[in-house]
This record gives structure tokens, C-alpha cells and sequence, in this order.
């Protein structure tokens, strides 16, 4: 009786979690999660309140907070475009970001870390569909090797942690993600956010024809951002036991998505249906393409017991309705 007590008097107690990246598309999502436990005290900060580029700012963050576990959300992200434009940008503050908080985390004995990275990780000819193990077993793709190299590096140090001092930093890589809070931008965004602005912006000024980059055929894999914070939270909260068993020490990251592939053509279609969207769709074959096809195996996830919810055609509803209602914030 005494023990039962025990267990549930700790399992009130209150956790203090770090969520870096809030406010990007992930980490919201996540923190609409989170704030669902009462037990949950999730910590935040804007990027006036904390540059995580600077060690010395990070140390002080974790010593005065206390923090028992961290999502880590916060990155330096972009489309093909952006990738191109600033590729020292993106390696130099993806790799400063991973390795000021995960080795601060450690330094202050927080035992948990969830490392967000990204299916770019893998070779651009991997195997399909690519599970865990195509991990650094080919060349990258060449418009974003720069995030990729950073995002590799914060898997091996999350397991260099691990296998040293014996923590419990675990690694999700999700496929590509698109949902309420993504980053419209008419040049520096993901494919989904771009298409919805621009079919958007052809119906409003009653344009004939909307120009799309590529020539259309890429394959690609696409997974609603509520379904990755789920994930997430159920990642991290797997007992190190049953995370151990379905995992390796050197290939602990774990591939999260939907199991389900469409090429770029019928993607803008739909996007194009669900704006209301009616002109002609032009693909520009001279503009680059990325990868041929990229499916995730997320097997293993599957097996530890997760699996998505939402279908591309209700997630793609849910965030144009988002971007209509807020759409004033992305005028510029």
C-alpha cells in the first residue's frame, strides 16, 4: 500500500520542461501537447529572452531554471531556395543551437532530451522506403547538405551523451511536416506553405496560370505537425527499457511519418483544390527538383506502438483554414 502511494505521489510531481522553438510550427504544436498535463510547467523563451547561439547565455538559462526534460525544437529552417541562398547560416546556427542546449542540458544533469531532426539526414539515392540504418551510407542532397550535416551531428551528439555519462537523449526524424504556424514565405519556405501561398495570391489577383518550381514527379512523404507533436510526446515517453529494445546505441534515432507518398503535381492539385484555386498549373522543369522520391520506413515506430491519425487531405484543410485566418501576418 505504502508503495502504491509512492508511485502516485510521484507521478503528480511536477515536471519542468524546456521547450526550445516554441513558437515555430513544431514547437507549438508540441506545447499545445504539453499544456494538456496540469503536471507539465513548460518552460519557454523568445529569442530576446535567450540567444541560444551563445553558450554563456544557455549555461545561465539551465542553472536558473531547473529543468527537468527538453524538446528540442529550435532550428534554423528553410525550403531548397533558402538552403541554396545560406548554407553557412544554416550549418553554423543549427550546430551552435544543438550543441549549447544538449551539452547545458547535461551539465545541469537533465537526464531527458528529444532532439528534432529531419529526413534530409539520409542519402539522396537512399533505399525506399528509408528506414534508420541508410544513415551516412551515401552522398547528401546537394541543396541542403549544409542543415543536413548539422542535424546528423546532433543525433551522434545526443548518443555521445548516452554512451558516456549514461543519459537518455533520444533523436525523432520526421518526414515532411506542414500544419497551422509553418512559415509562409514566398521564397524561403517548404513546398506545402509555398503552394498554399501561391494559389492563394493566383485566386485573389484572378491569375490564369500559377508557376510551380520542378517538373512535378518527386515523390514525397507528408505528415500533419499535431501528429508529429503526438509522436513526440510519445517518444519521449516510452520507458528507457522499451526505447532500448527497438533501438541501437549508434542508431538510436527514430523516423516519424505517414506511410504515405505523393508526387509534387498531385500535391499541387489538391492544395490548389482546397484554396479554390481553378487557372492552369505550369511546372518549371529548369528549377531543381531535390530528391527523386523520399518515403520513410517508420517501422519501428509502428512497432514501439505509434502511428499517424491525420490524412494529407484533412491536415491540408486544417492549415489553410490556419493561413486564411492569418494570412495578414504573411503579407511581406
Amino acid at each position: 500500500m505504502f508503495r502504491y502511494l509512492l508511485r502516485e505521489i510521484n507521478s503528480m510531481a511536477e515536471k519542468r520542461i524546456f521547450l526550445a522553438g516554441h513558437s515555430g510550427m513544431v514547437g507549438s504544436a508540441i506545447w499545445r501537447k504539453l499544456k494538456n498535463d496540469d503536471n507539465n510547467v513548460v518552460i519557454t523563451a523568445s529569442r530576446d529572452e535567450l540567444n541560444l547561439l551563445d553558450q554563456t547565455s544557455v549555461s545561465r538559462f539551465f542553472m536558473k531554471n531547473k529543468i527537468d526534460q527538453v524538446y528540442l525544437a529550435a532550428a534554423k529552417v528553410g525550403g531548397i531556395h533558402a538552403n541554396n541562398t545560406y548554407p553557412a547560416e544554416f550549418i553554423y546556427q543549427n550546430l551552435m543551437i544543438e550543441a549549447n542546449i544538449i551539452h547545458e542540458a547535461h551539465q545541469n544533469d537533465v537526464q531527458q532530451i528529444l532532439f528534432l531532426g529531419s529526413s534530409c539526414i539520409y542519402p539522396k539515392m537512399a533505399a525506399q522506403p528509408i528506414s534508420e540504418n541508410a544513415l551516412m551510407t551515401g552522398m547528401l542532397e546537394e541543396t541542403n547538405e549544409p542543415y543536413a550535416i548539422a542535424k546528423i551531428a546532433g543525433i551522434k551528439l545526443c548518443e555521445s551523451y548516452n554512451r558516456q555519462y549514461g543519459r537518455d537523449y533520444r533523436s525523432v526524424m520526421p518526414t515532411n511536416l506542414f500544419g497551422p504556424g509553418d512559415n509562409f514565405h514566398p521564397n524561403n519556405s517548404h513546398v506545402v506553405p509555398a503552394l498554399i501561398r501561391r494559389f492563394h495570391e493566383g485566386r485573389a489577383n484572378s491569375s490564369k496560370v500559377v508557376e510551380i518550381w520542378g517538373s512535378g514527379t518527386p515523390l514525397r512523404e507528408f505528415l500533419y505537425v499535431d501528429d508529429m507533436a503526438s509522436a513526440c510526446l510519445f517518444v519521449l515517453g516510452l520507458e528507457s527499457a522499451a526505447y532500448a529494445a527497438n533501438t541501437q546505441p549508434m542508431v538510436s534515432h527514430v523516423n516519424v511519418g505517414s506511410g504515405q507518398e505523393i508526387n509534387i503535381r498531385d500535391l499541387a492539385e489538391l492544395i490548389a483544390e482546397v484554396v479554390g484555386y481553378n487557372g492552369q498549373i505550369v511546372f518549371d522543369k529548369t528549377m531543381p527538383d531535390g530528391s527523386p522520391r523520399k518515403l520513410m520506413d517508420s517501422s519501428v515506430l509502428k512497432a514501439m506502438g505509434w502511428t499517424a491519425k491525420t490524412s494529407l487531405q484533412e491536415g491540408m484543410i486544417e492549415t489553410v483554414r490556419w493561413f486564411m485566418d492569418n494570412q495578414k501576418i504573411f503579407r511581406n
